[in-house]
């Protein structure tokens, strides 16, 4: 009878190929999961060492992925949902700025992402290997509890960005309606009253946009990937047809430079190109982190392959061309009662005053519908799904998949996102300085993982805290881990929030763009050399067999 439930403990946990799939983390009491434990009241905790899983390292939704259904085309319309928003459009369209022309600026675009193509497969081959999201495989070079404090800096970022994107979408929905339906933009005017920063209808918009999102993710992962499935090729449809406008309307007038803005030649040109290309691989920092959270659904890695490189080069090379079109189309093509008493720069490089310039009733309110899908799909992605997963790290058998996203929804409330963006030393020291750890972070963890470990991982230690565990380490924290971390950490964040260094090159580039690869690197570097003749790694290798 012990021999039975330590067998079903196996299939349940993961641990064994030829268990039967149990349902994707969020999905509840769906293909008999809920029987299962009701079955066996030890709720699932034995391991085939005879180990006790402990509550403080296993729920649910952290143990390995058994369900291995998100095929190219899911991870395909992943990308597609994280490039394609407002954000995405304004990062690459601002590079317009700085004094690159049409073919840099795609140029630049095109090697940043076919560098995330590569860095984002190494993530993913660990998510699809292990079968763990992202807190828990920083559980092997962080050490048990130690993994909850990388869990926390990506979680921490993932709500405040969380807050600001609901936000910002929630005033571009406003702006958009004002547009069709002038008569509402009195309940916005400044004789309104504010409650805690926002209008009664700004509010009313942020809590819907809220709502929609926090539905969404509540369902769990399976109706993250049906979602996406479906809200990707959807807001490419909007996105061609926003180009194929803006061509046609600017004519013979079309030009890939922009009026008022100085190309570059030389060095200066140079400098910021390169620094185009590593803005290119920090935009998508955050998810090199925790790309794994997804890919550890994937049944190979022949699909991650395929779907990134649909999703990052492939995709990502169409949305340039299309914001290259867009951007330098209505600079050409828009006149300055058009810009409706803006400047031209603040216009060309924001979507929804684009829309707003073209004054077309029809365009706004599919503009309007397209923006709301486009924050919906990055937020889930980028931000929802990975503040989840490390909050419910923090505290597994108190916090599961659902509340740790209802957590995170409900403290991107409490942080007021609107106050937050609008202060630009708050967002520039805040979000800048947690933004510093993530290369450090990737460096540390996929080190360990690829050069110290050589991918081998021994999953079941990552759920009991027996003190001769592979990852247990000192009281489960790897303090190697943490020397490595706080040295590197220091450095990319003098690099990106000293203002010194932010005019230091040639054309007015500074080194912040290079953080993320400084503090990545030097991180790897540090921690490597620290662990290179470790006795735990030693014995790792010895144990465990590809």
């Amino acid at each position: 009878m012990r021999q039975n439930s330590l067998r079903r403990a196996e299939d349940i946990m993961g641990l064994k190929d030829e268990s039967p799939a149990t349902p994707s983390p969020g999905d509840g009491t769906a293909d008999g999961t809920a029987e299962q434990v009701a079955e066996f009241p030890e709720k699932v905790r034995i391991l085939a060492e005879g180990r006790i899983v402990s509550d403080r390292l296993w729920n649910a939704d952290l143990a390995p992925a058994r369900q291995r259904n998100w095929k190219v085309r899911s991870l395909f319309a992943l990308w597609m949902c994280d490039v394609h928003s407002i954000a995405g459009y304004t990062f690459a369209a601002g590079l317009f700025i700085t004094g690159l022309v049409g073919w840099q600026v795609f140029l630049a675009l095109v090697l940043g992402i076919t560098l995330v193509y590569f860095l984002m497969n190494f993530a993913g081959t660990a998510g699809q290997k292990t079968g763990v999201p992202y807190p828990v495989l920083a559980r092997m070079s962080f050490g048990l509890f130690g993994a909850n404090l990388a869990a926390l800096v990506r979680a921490l970022i993932a709500i405040a960005w969380y807050g600001i994107q609901t936000w910002l979408a929630s005033e571009a929905v406003l702006v958009l309606l004002f547009s069709v339906w002038p008569e509402l933009a009195a309940l916005e005017g400044p004789e309104v009253p504010h409650i805690l920063g926002l209008t009664p209808i700004g509010w009313t918009a942020f809590l819907v946009l809220w709502a929609v999102q926090l539905l969404v993710i509540r369902r769990g992962m399976e109706t993250v990937r049906k979602f996406q499935d479906w809200a990707g090729p959807a807001i490419w449809v909007a996105m061609f047809a926003l180009a194929i406008y803006i061509l046609v309307q600017a004519g013979d007038r079309f030009s890939l430079s922009i009026p008022g803005v100085a190309p570059l030649d030389g060095p200066a040109a140079l400098a910021q190109f390169l620094a185009a290309i590593a803005l290119t691989v920090t935009y998508f920092s955050a998810l090199l982190l925790n790309f794994c959270d997804f890919s550890r659904f994937s049944p190979d890695r022949r699909t991650i392959v395929r779907g990134n490189f649909l999703g990052l080069p492939v995709n990502f090379i169409a949305f340039a061309l299309v914001t290259v079109v867009v951007t330098a189309g209505a600079a050409s093509y828009f006149t300055e009662e058009e810009y409706r008493g803006k400047d031209m720069f603040a216009v060309i490089t924001d979507p929804v005053a684009i829309v707003q310039a073209i004054n077309d009733p029809f365009i706004t309110i599919i503009a309007a519908v397209t923006f709301v899908v486009a924050t919906i799909g990055i937020n889930v992605v980028a931000n929802f799904v990975s503040a989840s997963y490390d909050l419910a790290n923090v505290a597994p058998h108190r916090i599961d998949f659902r509340r740790g996203g209802l957590i995170s929804a409900v403290l991107a409330i409490v942080i007021l996102p609107w106050n937050l963006f609008s202060s630009p030393i708050v967002i520039v020291y805040f979000l800048g300085g947690l933004g510093a750890l993530l290369g450090p972070l990737f460096g540390v963890i996929f080190t360990d993982f690829f050069r110290i470990r050589h991918q081998r991982c021994k999953v079941s230690d990552l759920y009991h805290e027996d003190e001769n565990g592979l990852y247990f380490y000192t009281k489960g924290w790897n303090l190697k881990a943490i020397a490595a971390l706080i040295p590197a950490s220091v450095v990319a964040g003098v690099l990106a929030l000293v203002p010194a260094l932010q005019n230091f090159l040639p054309g007015g580039s500074g080194l912040g763009p290079y953080s993320w690869f400084v503090g990545a690197l030097l991180a790897s570097v540090i921690y490597f050399f620290l662990t290179r003749d470790d006795a735990r790694t030693k014995r790792a290798l010895t144990e465990v067999h590809d």
